[in-house]
């Protein structure tokens, strides 16, 4: 049996896999633990901070409600996520391969980006009404930006010697563009993605809580109002574990289609 040594202690492969696996559970468990402690020591008040027995209670009881919600809040997140790819990807590349295009281009992106995006959206409530759609274009908005940004990254950080090499082998700026600066990219970009899914439920569940009429920011404002902060939170769990599916969905195409990019894992 093969032992590796992580933090000190002798461990075998199965082992450290099972160990792997369990860590965010064990670390989740003991956060949730700490918190309901904490409320029963101090006698918190649910309507500050409820129990997470009680919330999970509230989930359990309510699911066909949220569940409602939730599927009204991903398919709009999604929508804008799948967008924020495209048009990411698509103006990454345009940015990343012409030095014009990035001085064009690139500092408008820069100022757009820093407009806090909950002022657009009652600019978009007025053009488009209440609904989906602007919790879609929120989404979009405020997604898109990292994955411009690391796809960009990855083009522009091609080395000039591999470039030389291209070029010697006969290769057009098309050819190294897309054989070597694309290839490239591509941890750059699932990097982002990454980053960008969780933002995409930022800004739906940002305009579905400005002036939404459905969604999951929609229930847990109502519930707020009504001093109902067992319904909120788990509103709040509802999110992160949407955030976390989709999360685990995009690290799980980024080994599937970037498996040569891992080097190896740190044991300790």
């Amino acid at each position: 049996m093969h032992l590796v040594q992580i933090d000190g202690f002798p461990m075998s492969d199965t082992q450290r896999r099972l160990l792997l696996v369990a860590m965010p559970w064990l670390a989740m468990g003991g956060l949730l633990l700490l918190w309901e402690l904490a409320c029963i020591v101090f006698d918190v008040p649910e309507i500050l901070a409820p129990r997470p027995t009680r919330i999970f209670e509230v989930m359990v009881q309510r699911w066909d409600i949220l569940l409602r919600f939730c599927l009204e809040t991903l398919w709009t997140t999604a929508i804008g996520f799948v967008l924020a790819i495209g048009f990411g990807v698509l103006l990454g590349l345009a940015i990343g391969a012409s030095p014009f295009v990035y001085s064009g281009l690139y500092p408008l992106l820069i100022a757009f980006n820093a407009v806090p995006k909950v002022a657009i959206v009652p600019i978009l409530m007025i053009w488009l009404g209440v609904g989906a759609l602007p919790a879609i274009i929120t989404a979009f908005v405020i997604s898109f930006f990292p994955i411009v940004v690391n796809v960009a990254t990855g083009l522009a950080t091609i080395e000039p010697e591999m470039r030389d090499v291209m070029r010697s082998l006969g290769a057009s700026q098309w050819e190294i563009l897309t054989k070597v600066g694309v290839p490239r990219a591509m941890p750059y970009l699932f990097a982002s993605l990454k980053v960008a899914v969780t933002l995409a439920f930022i800004g739906s569940v940002i305009s579905e809580t400005v002036g939404g009429n459905r969604g999951i920011g929609f229930l847990m404002l109502s519930a707020g109002a009504r001093n109902d902060s067992a319904t909120t939170f788990a509103g709040l769990f509802a999110i992160a574990i949407m955030g976390v599916g989709m999360y685990a969905a995009c690290a799980l195409v980024e080994r599937r289609m970037t498996r040569w990019a891992f080097r190896g894992e740190i044991v300790g």
